[in-house]
């Protein structure tokens, strides 16, 4: 079975809990619901009427807010910093994979073009051309 609904929006991502339902499913307050809204840590989708839908996706990320600010005792501003670090290690996941397979191409002799000419380009280590600051105050006595 398929884990795409309509329109080929995933299951986790389809936006169906009013905020009422949310808020139990996740254990607080609709009012907590609106505030976490207004801090930036959730973006429920609007229908036409312009009424709050939640998604799975939404209720573990609310799921995860209790469990850092109840049980670890983090504040809202260390909740969003930890949410957008994870959003940023996850893109940076998703990078280090595209840079491996273009890796692996490279290998197999397949170049891949680096920049706008085809020339071959070398990579040299910073410190052989230029001394950053501190490490001429440190060389000279």
């Amino acid at each position: 079975m398929s884990k795409e609904g309509r329109r080929g929006e995933r299951h986790e991502d389809r936006a169906v809990y009013i905020i009422s339902v949310a808020a139990e499913l996740a254990g607080v307050h609709p009012q907590t619901l609106r505030i976490y809204e207004r801090r930036g840590l959730l973006r429920p989708k609007r229908t036409a009427g312009n009424t709050r839908r939640y998604s799975e996706r939404d209720i573990a990320r609310l799921q995860m807010i209790q469990e850092l600010t109840q049980r670890q005792g983090v504040n809202l501003a260390g909740v969003k910093a930890i949410m957008d670090m994870q959003v940023e290690i996850e893109e940076l996941r998703r990078r280090a994979a595209e840079l491996e397979t273009e890796l692996r191409r490279v290998r197999r002799g397949r170049p891949v073009p680096l920049g706008p000419s085809s020339a071959t380009v070398e990579i040299v280590p910073l410190r052989t051309l230029v001394p950053l600051p501190w490490q001429s105050r440190l060389a000279s006595p």
